[in-house]
């Protein structure tokens, strides 16, 4: 018999203030249509006993989690972050759009650094000995709500069982990817990217580092003066 691991996405947020600026990722909630998306994915998981539910502790993945499972008690391991970025004002203005909306681009080295902050080595040293820890306990069937570049570096993990980080895994918001673990501790990747209220992705066909570049451009420019 193999253990069964859902592993979402937390819902739509927005990172940046209407005058462009940055909104401190520790703390940004859902936006409404995210709560509507958690809500969906709640629905499409209907029915499943959870006999654990972990998120990373920060607001977006704990409210995600509390909609989706809102009868289990919600676990916090912090060492299950998002991948850090550095400070965007750091980056010179001529590389700042390539290095943000190619952040998750092809097989990343372990050195190359995310938007000049915390290596995907550093990713990698914490979430890897986290999920050795979890898949250690007891349970049979789990939800862990978790962070785009920290998806990728599981999904990556499972499917080639080294330190590779697939950057095209996309990870739209509130998806769920289904794997199941295996009694020797092999990994099988049976749905990657599954959005209960868009199975198709017909919304848009653009990643969420291009999304989220044209919403830091579209409203830092509705700040610029006319003429």
């Amino acid at each position: 018999m193999r253990r069964r691991l859902y592993l979402m996405r937390h819902a739509e947020v927005s990172y940046f203030s209407e005058d462009g600026s940055p909104v401190d990722p520790a703390e940004v909630p859902l936006t409404e249509d995210g709560r509507a998306q958690a809500r969906e994915a709640a629905a499409a998981l209907a029915g499943i006993e959870l006999d654990r539910v972990i998120c990373s502790g920060l607001p977006r993945t704990l409210e995600t989690a509390s909609i989706v499972a809102p009868r289990s008690d919600v676990e916090s391991w912090p060492e299950l972050r998002e991948i850090q970025g550095g400070r965007l004002s750091d980056i010179p203005p001529d590389a700042l759009e390539r290095e943000f909306v190619h952040a998750f681009r092809g097989v990343i080295p372990n050195d190359a650094r995310f938007l000049r902050g915390e290596s995907i080595g550093e990713l990698f040293d914490r979430v890897l000995p986290a999920l050795a820890r979890f898949t250690a306990g007891e349970w049979d069937t789990a939800l862990a709500v978790l962070h785009g570049g920290v998806n990728r570096a599981l999904l990556s993990y499972a499917l080639t069982g080294e330190r590779m980080f697939l950057g095209h895994f996309e990870q739209a918001p509130a998806c769920v990817n289904v794997l199941d673990l295996g009694h020797g501790g092999e990994w099988i990747v049976r749905a990657v990217n599954v959005a209960p209220y868009d199975l198709l992705h017909l919304a848009h066909r653009s990643t969420t580092m291009e999304r989220y570049w044209a919403e830091f451009q579209n409203r830092a420019a509705a700040e610029l003066p006319d003429g």
